[in-house]
């Protein structure tokens, strides 16, 4: 967010300026016109209502910044009860709340300045009582309890919204700025420092740039009930790295300019234990321009370079139907894959060339059709994937009958490998669920599960690797594969 840095001085530039800085968006070498946020619709209000907590306990309001919904706290409605213009509440994220407000399916509140933060108190204002807490730039550290309260909040259920600014962007001069509050947070807590929601927040200070969101059509963050996302905005802002090898539910979903993969990301999401996290590098998009008398605001929400109403509230109620304490989604069970048994030939299945076969060399454990990857006893390499969208708020569970056969005679060295992997549209692998060899080999199919749960809500890939060396067969032989969901 371009507000104030540790000197205190405003660095915005006039709106009129970034309007039309803004009016071109420049993505993958091409200039395409920006797209106007989509203005969120009404709906009926739900039976049960998504409860939503916006801190105001971390100098969200010092220097230049204004990142509260309203100034009467903790109940906007106690400023208007039935706002039907963001001005009607007064803050600069006025346009966040009243747009959830009016959909009537969310019920907001404020965490005050001088609150602490807690999980499972009496307090009206804990955690415990809402689904999703949405964190806009703190700027002071969390106290060791309160970091337990949230990180124990999201392991249960919660969701939590992250939002950052530039390095340097201390806008109380107490020497923490939302980098390093957030990533204190992340490692250096009591529940999990290990990396927990896959990423680490980079210490930048990106001037401006126009990120673009990645093509997927079936992500919830991206194609939500608010509209679809094309991307975002910085104007002072980060990103962060993303660590799959550390939580393989982390993703990327807008990414600056000319970055993809694990570096670059500007919004990303993730999840932990029960609950959901998402990222957002800067301020700068949840900023409505109006506020409080004396702060400089820009209007970020409805700059026509990004789609940041869209991407806000979005993520919101994606947040919001978390499983767990906070969860109201709810979800059909279903078995997922194509051709689970092969029975169609491979149907649905993308595989190395005649591996889905009939031959008695190795017979099906049901049915006639099997996957048989390897056997060659030469190096060779053998592949077998399915694409599949894994439902938001469901258990998710990969299962199959595994035979491996082997003419290796050693007890100690593994030759030939088998890996399980789920990979991403990018192709990145998001996790090896399991890596088998001629050491595992065994008479007769032995099935095999692995819980997919953390990728709820995401497209991915499974893929079934077999690798071969240049002497003596190992055959592996799938059958009977299933990713229920529930």
């Amino acid at each position: 967010m371009l507000g104030a840095i540790r000197s205190g001085h405003s660095r915005r530039r006039t709106a009129g300026a970034l309007t039309a800085l803004g009016a071109l968006v420049v993505a993958g070498g091409a200039v395409a016109e920006a797209a106007t946020p989509p203005a969120p619709t009404a709906r009926t209000a739900a039976a049960t209502q998504h409860r939503v907590l916006f801190d105001n306990s971390k100098a969200e309001t010092a220097g230049n910044a204004d990142w509260i919904i309203s100034t009467s706290q903790p109940d906007p409605l106690a400023q208007n009860p039935s706002p039907g213009a963001e001005k009607d509440w007064t803050g600069a994220l006025s346009s966040w709340g009243v747009a959830l407000h009016k959909t009537g399916a969310y019920a907001l509140k404020t965490l005050p300045s001088g609150n602490t933060i807690t999980y499972g108190t009496s307090s009206a204002l804990d955690l415990k009582n809402f689904d999703t807490f949405v964190m806009p730039e703190p700027n002071v550290l969390l106290s060791a309890a309160e970091k337990t309260a949230v990180m124990q909040f999201v392991k249960n259920g919660g969701g939590l919204f992250l939002i950052s600014d530039h390095t340097g962007s201390d806008r109380n001069n107490d020497g923490a700025d939302a980098v390093k509050v957030i990533n204190d947070l992340m490692s250096n807590n009591s529940v999990d420092s290990t990396d927990p929601f896959g990423f680490s927040v980079d210490s930048l200070n990106i001037a401006t740039d126009n990120p673009r969101a990645v093509s997927n059509t079936q992500d919830p963050v991206l194609n939500g009930s608010f509209g679809k996302v094309t991307g975002s905005i910085i104007r002072n802002g980060t990103t962060v790295t993303l660590k799959p090898a550390d939580n393989a539910a982390v993703k990327g979903e807008v990414y600056r300019t000319g970055s993809s993969g694990n570096t670059g990301a500007f919004f990303a999401t993730s999840t932990f234990g029960s609950g959901r996290v998402a990222f957002w590098g800067d301020s700068s998009p949840i900023d409505d321009g109006t506020g409080q008398s004396g702060n400089t605001l820009y209007d970020g929400w409805n700059d026509p370079a990004g789609t940041d109403a869209a991407l806000a509230l979005n993520a919101t109620e994606w947040l919001s139907g978390a499983a767990g304490d906070g969860g109201t989604t709810s979800c059909t069970a279903a078995q997922l894959l194509s051709d689970p048994g092969f029975e169609s030939g491979g149907s649905g299945w993308a595989a190395t060339s005649g591996i889905i076969n009939t031959g008695a060399g190795e017979p099906a454990r049901t049915g006639a059709y099997k996957a048989w990857l390897g056997g060659k006893g030469t190096a060779h390499t053998d592949t077998l994937a399915q694409t599949v969208t894994i439902p938001a708020g469901c258990a998710a569970s990969l299962g199959f009958q595994l035979h491996i056969d082997t003419a290796e005679t050693t007890t100690s060295t593994a030759y030939d490998s088998l890996k399980v992997q789920v990979v991403n549209g990018s192709g990145t692998v998001l996790s090896t669920l399991a890596t088998y060899s001629n050491l595992n080999a065994a008479s007769g199919y032995a099935p095999r599960t692995f819980d997919l749960g953390a990728y709820a809500g995401q497209q991915v890939t499974l893929k079934f690797t077999a690798t071969e060396g240049s002497k003596l067969q190992t055959s592996f032989v799938l059958d009977d594969t299933a990713l229920t969901v529930s």
